[in-house]
């Protein structure tokens, strides 16, 4: 059931990062039909080192929100010495989206250029660099091995391959001794470091999206949420709060004597979360993709940078949300046509949301003895 629910969510992800795709390559035909570069610099120092696209034009910025740069080509030795001065220069800047095509190279330059993605709070992908006058031709799938294996592991965010772009992983045994460093790296970077195989000597292991996804070497923008429990007199709370591309999403569960209220903060910014709630025509909250009943509407407002979902539920209700898979809170305009809001997965945090149920029965349990 859960696997099911997230993998229907991560697919509309897919979905709507080709769409973006399909927009900016539509934007950049426009601007080169004017005579505008949408590459502001391109640096390709030889076959056998990696070249580096920084592409931050006005469309990649009013599309993407950040530039996207492009690393293809085998990681030299010197890989990460370059990428590091264009960061320091700010011609990459933080959070930027990098796009990896890379048959793999210097492993150690490759580490080298994941800590500085991580640092550096970036995206990792896989992607090959636009069509230019010096890049004429430019692949149509994208392949990251090895040393580049590595390099993806150090984003914080880590987009899954889709079409037929290929990522492949080799053991530690085979690429780079002592192979203790190498773990202590991707365990670092949040990563298995059995996620590589255990492949014979040489051997690539090819992973697929789905593979990726359910051993948590990538996230499709989005970590694995965390709670905080925080009983108090009379009172019972649970805090689930998971990062993500977008912001920060929380969810909140208090459990008081007279009942439930579900909270969930939507942070997007204060004018955007205002312009939202202005045109919202309804709010609501969902478990497992449907709708929850109650007698009492979904209040939703705009506070600080977020817009803030409130709904109180009966005590009844408590089990229905201690066991859901998925979360969401939505707002919908145009008749319902279009939503905006946030889901998340809980299977991450269901012995914390085990405990809620506990301290929550504690409290129902404290006011039965208070009454008598």
């Amino acid at each position: 059931m859960p696997v099911v629910h997230v993998q229907r969510h991560l697919r509309s992800r897919f979905r709507r990062s080709f769409l973006l795709a399909s927009m900016l390559v539509a934007g950049f035909a426009a601007l080169n039909a004017h005579g505008e570069s949408p590459s502001r610099s391109t640096q390709n120092t030889g076959s056998d080192q990696l070249a580096i696209q920084v592409n931050d034009d006005r469309m990649t910025i009013s599309v993407a929100k950040v530039p996207q740069v492009y690393l293809y080509g085998t990681i030299d030795a010197g890989a990460a010495q370059r990428v590091q001065s264009m960061i320091q220069s700010r011609r990459i800047p933080p959070n930027s989206d990098i796009y990896l095509n890379s048959p793999g190279g210097d492993v150690a330059a490759g580490i080298a250029l994941g800590r500085l993605f991580r640092a550096g709070n970036m995206t990792t992908h896989l992607g090959s660099p636009r069509k230019t006058a010096r890049q004429p031709i430019v692949p149509k799938s994208s392949q990251c091995v090895n040393a580049c294996a590595y390099a993806y592991a150090g984003g914080m965010f880590r987009w899954a391959p889709t079409g037929s772009d290929r990522f492949g992983a080799q053991p530690l045994s085979t690429t780079v001794t002592p192979t203790t460093d190498v773990a202590a790296y991707l365990k670092d970077m949040g990563v298995n470091p059995q996620v590589f195989g255990s492949a014979a000597s040489g051997e690539v292991t090819w992973l697929n999206a789905d593979q990726m996804l359910a051993n948590g070497f990538s996230n499709n923008g989005r970590l694995l949420p965390t709670a905080v429990n925080m009983p108090i007199s009379n009172v019972a709370s649970i805090s689930i709060t998971q990062m993500t591309r977008e912001g920060e999403h929380r969810i909140t569960l208090q459990c008081r004597p007279d009942g439930l209220t579900l909270t969930a903060y939507y942070a997007i910014g204060a004018e955007r979360a205002r312009q939202m709630v202005a045109r919202a025509t309804r709010s609501y909250f969902e478990i497992n993709d449907q709708p929850i009943n109650g007698s009492e509407r979904v209040n939703a407002s705009a506070m600080d940078q977020a817009v803030v979902f409130s709904q109180p539920l009966p005590v009844t209700q408590l089990n229905q949300l201690l066991s859901a898979n998925l979360m969401a809170a939505w707002l919908a305009d145009r008749g319902g046509a279009v939503r905006y809001g946030f889901w998340m997965s809980l299977d991450a945090v269901r012995k914390d949301l085990r405990t809620y149920g506990n301290n929550c029965a504690q409290v129902a349990k404290q006011a039965g003895a208070s009454k008598n």
